[in-house]
């Protein structure tokens, strides 16, 4: 059973390799097309030479972890921020709180 081992670790790399390439948006990729990767992904990922070269060169560059924060929800280079953390979501937090007060309080309410 272990000698189906190397043969798994590169089969699960290559299909590994292939579905990243291909859920990779076009104006991400690196170095070639896209289509390019993906020829050099099926045609020499039985001897992890596509793999290899796909995360290599061809892999969008991940941002690092101390990278510029992200709004919640929002995509794109910087790390994921959670809702409590964000001063985004925070502030919108504020206006809603205001904005329902106001709703809640008539006009006459607000000045005594």
């Amino acid at each position: 059973m272990l000698r189906y081992l190397p043969f798994l670790l590169v089969l699960a790399m290559w299909i590994y390799a292939f579905i990243d390439c291909l859920n990779t948006p076009e104006n991400e990729v690196r170095k070639l097309p896209k289509g390019a990767w993906v020829l050099i992904i099926v045609l020499f990922g039985y001897v992890l030479f596509g793999s290899l070269a796909w995360f290599l060169a061809g892999r969008p560059r991940r941002a690092a972890a101390g990278g510029t924060a992200r709004s919640f929800g929002g995509r794109g280079g910087g790390r994921w921020v959670a809702p409590d953390d964000n001063p985004d979501f925070l502030k919108s937090l504020d206006q809603n709180r205001e904005r329902e007060r106001d709703e809640d309080h008539g006009p006459d309410e607000n000045r005594g």
